[in-house]
């Protein structure tokens, strides 16, 4: 019975442990190790390989990203070193290493770009990339290759191209501050002159790179989100002016919409996706329906559709006029009304139909109260 009791357990630990993931461990290039080949479409319409590169001196690949606030910390830097080293004969070459499925919205936090190949593509442009940005979201290949556990992560080649540096750029993430350790730029100039890299290895710091067998996450957190619960309560036109008020250290986007309004429907779930971007921030999401009173379970079932789990007001006065007034004294009273509001009151955006949601992301993003970096 007991060897009965025992066998049985067994089979169970075994049938649990086959429902949880197991990640692969992925091993970083070591040190006197060749370059791995790629083939890897870049965003100036052009693939790139290991041999468009051939005639560089050294060769420097850095695994960065879009989404990643270290890695956004770090762009102009990496700029900069295009400008100082590619006419002494180093090339620099950058490639996205994450599967843009794995990557949640509650990692957007820091930016308005995601990583899929389009989005790479929006922000080489907004930064004018002066190097080679690669995309390697589709099978990883050539990341697996490399094993970066970070963006950004380095890699730097001699002229054999045999791998001399893998770390950090510098000492410092935030651009406003100093570094005191210039680990890539003393590797390179290091190997232009044929001498030893003064420091081989260092550690990285970032976001993790976001593999393939990570897509599962977001189906967890999207039934997480399924479940929170989803309200509406009546406000007045005190309430109202209080929210403009905004008497808290949050930035708060405000949005005014109604059932039956075609375009307030249609562009709602945008504010959803804004709301799980941003909401782990100094940010918040508030809707206000400018639904009659009596519609105020019609309203519901449609928010509760929407997943808003956010405070969601209706308009207790049957007075749109006054709705209007207490919202802004520019708006004119078309729907959908949207407007983003600093602590202490300042309207920095207002918007009388539907929204352009890149540029909302944009201006969150990049307002005083939230920014891109830590």
């Amino acid at each position: 019975m007991k060897k009965l009791f025992a066998a049985c357990i067994l089979v169970l630990i075994t049938a649990l442990y086959s429902f949880i993931p197991v990640y692969e461990e992925h091993k970083t290039l070591a040190i006197g190790e060749k370059a791995p080949d790629f083939n890897l479409p870049g965003v100036d319409g052009k693939n790139y390989t290991l041999a468009s590169f051939k005639d560089a001196k050294v060769l420097v690949v850095i695994f960065t990203c879009n989404h990643c606030p270290t890695a956004q910390a770090y762009e102009d830097r990496i700029i900069q070193l295009v400008n100082d080293y590619t006419k002494k004969g180093v090339a620099i070459v950058a490639i996205m290493p994450n599967d843009p499925n794995s990557v949640q919205l509650s990692e957007l936090g820091y930016t308005d770009l995601s990583d899929s190949f389009e989005e790479m593509k929006i922000r080489a442009a907004q930064k004018k990339y002066n190097f080679p940005y690669l995309y390697d979201g589709e099978t990883e290949a050539a990341s697996r290759a490399y094993g970066p556990s970070t963006t950004p992560h380095v890699f730097i080649f001699d002229k054999e191209r045999k791998l001399q540096y893998q770390g950090r750029i510098d000492d410092v993430e935030k651009p406003t501050k100093t570094p005191t350790q210039f680990d890539t730029r003393n590797a390179i100039e290091a190997l232009l002159v044929n001498k030893p890299v003064p420091v081989q290895t260092t550690k990285v710091f970032g976001c993790s790179v976001k593999w393939a067998e990570k897509s599962d996450w977001r189906i967890k957190t999207a039934e997480k989100w399924a479940k929170e619960p989803v309200n509406i309560e009546p406000i007045d036109e005190a309430g109202i002016k209080d929210l403009i008020k905004n008497n808290t250290d949050k930035l708060r986007l405000i949005n005014v919409w109604a059932t039956w309004c075609g375009p307030c429907i249609t562009e709602y779930p945008e504010f959803i996706t804004i709301n799980r971007m941003y909401r782990g921030r100094d940010f918040e999401f508030i809707s206000i329906s400018a639904d009659s009173p009596d519609k105020k379970d019609k309203a519901l079932k449609f928010l509760q559709q929407q997943q808003s789990s956010v405070k969601n007001y209706i308009f207790s006065v049957d007075d749109k006029y006054k709705l209007i007034d207490a919202i802004d004294v520019n708006w004119q009273g078309a729907l959908p009304y949207t407007i983003l509001v600093e602590p202490g009151g300042k309207i920095v955006y207002a918007k009388q139909g539907i929204i352009d949601p890149a540029e909302m992301k944009k201006t969150i993003v990049e307002n005083k109260y939230i920014g891109r970096y830590y």
